[in-house]
């Protein structure tokens, strides 16, 4: 039989190790991982946490993220062996991958000397859009330890609350909890037969641009609470942590708050700067953010709703209490309070009941939330589908019904704009030709859920990679944004300034985009236009006009070499680039995207209405 392995436990002592050079500690060093690792003595670290690129096509910063199979596989084997060669004798890596590269970087660190004790699928809902195979919702986590006999798991660290303590007040049970178990979900109603109250899993949401911890310059963020996690399980306070993909710099600004000691690296300068000023923004025991445990967090119904004696209507307060599985929790409805009332009533209290702090737009544009919603409603038997529905809210709204519903500042925080620069053209062109389609404004539109779906399929396309509640929200930001330019008096920006703008953008050359380097491209405010053409000369008006903060991630981000042809028709070396450079004042982006509009694009919006339908005229 095979020998039991023996777990090294917080209060076991450990094995010395290696000293770090002071010169890496508490920083993230700019530079390749492999040569910056080469540069760190044998075992000096305990645990490593790895989020590699995926080799799917995403747009970093710096780093190609479309190498061949077999380059890609013998890249991975360097740096894996290089982690293998830093850690422990006690240490633990924790590799997160995608489908794609599972398996394959499974076998290799096992090949190379890892044992895996944990294959650990990580669950959150409305994932990553796909055209051709099913919404991904999912990622893998491994985890792996260097001596398969002797490894740090912290088991008190991380425990969840049991299914006694849940679901039944058992006085038996441990009060440190349990364990969590190997699947990790988002959200429990929406898996209501699959996930039970008594089966512990981990609820920890994928950051999402509306999120309030997201760091807001990279578009890979993994959650604070599950590096916290990792980091409780298996390092203890002082140990050295790694990661050799820094990024968004979440592993790194974690082990800084859990009073770890910690090192990152990464090609990007960018990501290296903006990671750096995120460590500087934090303090050594400062809570992590998001919910450790959104499940025990949540209030109850009834104790968590108090009746309010002005308005009659309810509030939320705070309850630690459990006494109701979720989804009960979702469809309770008190026929008492509603019975005599009306469709609007009915309504206003399915919004009470899922809004979650969250204002009336929100609730509609987020898959999660909208779900909740319509089935709030389905339970108070309210007429009607849900597009009837969501435009009921609006309307409520705009007489006035809402005003007496706390909003919070998590659920109401907009992305900023240099986080969503890179895909917002993908939300426009999306809005343009759903309108143009369907002769609806962009209300009309998410309040619709097959229009909203048609939206993302299209956003997707021209920028993939991004949640439906990403793209939808910078489609609002935009409406805004266009609103502001059509108010913005001529007047605003002096007339010199203008003329010579203006006589720049007649007078900028079109490019071939096959011919062009993206990395000698400007990373500053840029005006630009794609359009059709075989020689130097435009006759036509441009397929698109944009304006950008970095024009070399915007036009990578288009991605015409690569979905051009399948987008359009046309082949990549059939379509031209111009543009010029705006002064660093923002104002100066929108408002002479308005004047480069006077063209028509056929996939820009227009107005913040509805964009003139080609199929009318």
């Amino acid at each position: 039989m095979p020998a039991k392995t023996k777990k090294v436990c917080s209060d076991v002592q450990p094995i010395p190790l290696n000293p770090v050079p002071e010169s890496f500690l508490g920083a993230i060093h700019q530079g390749d991982c492999i040569e910056r690792m080469q540069a760190l003595p044998d075992g000096c670290v305990q645990l490593v946490f790895a989020d590699p690129p995926f080799n799917i096509g995403y747009d970093y910063d710096v780093y190609d993220d479309s190498l061949e199979y077999d380059q890609y596989l013998e890249w991975t084997k360097r740096w894996i062996q290089e982690v293998h060669r830093i850690l422990a004798p006690t240490g633990t890596f924790w590799l997160a991958i995608g489908d794609e590269y599972a398996a394959e970087l499974k076998v290799i660190s096992q090949q190379l000397g890892f044992h895996c004790r944990s294959w650990v699928v990580w669950y959150y809902t409305f994932g990553v859009h796909c055209r051709a195979k099913f919404t991904r919702s999912h990622a893998h986590l491994f985890h792996f330890v260097k001596d398969s006999q002797r490894f740090l798991f912290n088991a008190d660290q991380i425990a969840v609350p049991s299914a006694r303590q849940l679901v039944y007040a058992d006085a038996r049970a441990n009060p440190k909890g349990r364990t969590p178990d190997d699947t990790w979900i988002l959200r429990p109603q929406d898996c209501i037969e699959s996930f039970t109250p008594n089966e512990d899993t981990w609820y920890i949401p994928r950051v999402n641009g509306t999120f309030k911890e997201r760091a807001g310059f990279h578009g890979c963020q993994m959650p604070e609470q599950l590096l916290g996690r990792i980091l409780r399980a298996c390092s203890s306070l002082n140990d050295v942590i790694l990661d050799p993909f820094s990024g968004s710099a979440t592993t790194v600004a974690v082990a800084k708050k859990l009073g770890r000691q910690f090192i990152g690296f990464d090609l990007s300068t960018e990501y290296v700067s903006l990671g750096t000023d995120r460590l500087n923004r934090i303090a050594v025991g400062q809570a992590l953010d998001g919910s450790s445990e959104p499940k025990v967090s949540a209030p109850s119904t009834d104790q968590g709703k108090r009746r309010d004696n002005v308005t009659g209507r309810r509030s939320r307060t705070a309850s630690k209490t459990i006494d109701m599985p979720l989804f009960d929790r979702l469809l309770k409805v008190d026929e008492q309070e509603t019975e005599g009332f009306d469709d609007e009533e009915r309504l206003l209290d399915a919004y009470e009941a899922t809004f979650d702090g969250a204002s009336p737009d929100r609730v509609i544009i987020d898959p999660i939330l909208n779900q909740d919603f319509q089935l709030a409603c389905d339970a108070r038997k309210i007429r009607g589908i849900p597009r009837d529905r969501n435009r009921t809210l609006l309307r409520l709204r705009k007489i006035g019904k809402l005003q007496s519903f706390t909003l919070t500042e998590e659920q109401i925080v907009a992305p900023k704009w240099s986080e969503v620069d890179r895909f917002a053209h993908a939300s426009e062109i999306a809005w343009r030709r759903v309108s143009d389609l369907y002769r609806v404004d962009l209300e009309e539109l998410f309040c619709d859920p097959r229009l909203a779906e048609a939206f993302d399929r299209i956003a997707s396309d021209h920028a993939p990679g991004r949640s439906p509640l990403e793209y939808r929200w910078v489609a609002l930001a935009l409406r805004q944004r266009i609103r502001s330019a059509q108010s913005m008096p001529d007047q605003s920006i002096p007339e010199p300034t203008l003329a010579s703008l203006d006589e720049e953008w007649r007078n900028a050359p079109w490019r071939k985009w096959i011919d062009l380097d993206l990395e000698s491209l400007p990373t500053t405010n840029t005006l630009y236009a794609i359009a059709e053409n075989e020689d130097t000369t435009i006759d036509e008006p441009p397929q698109f006009v944009g304006v950008t903060t970095n024009l070399r991630h915007r036009l990578a981000s288009h991605g015409l070499k690569e979905r051009w042809e399948a987008l359009t028709g046309t082949a990549s070396e059939h379509w031209s680039v111009q543009w010029i450079a705006l002064p660093a004042d923002a104002s100066f982006l929108w408002f002479h995207r308005r004047r480069a509009l006077q063209s028509s694009p056929p996939w820009n919006v227009l107005d913040d209405t509805v964009a003139p339908s080609s199929l009318a005229r």
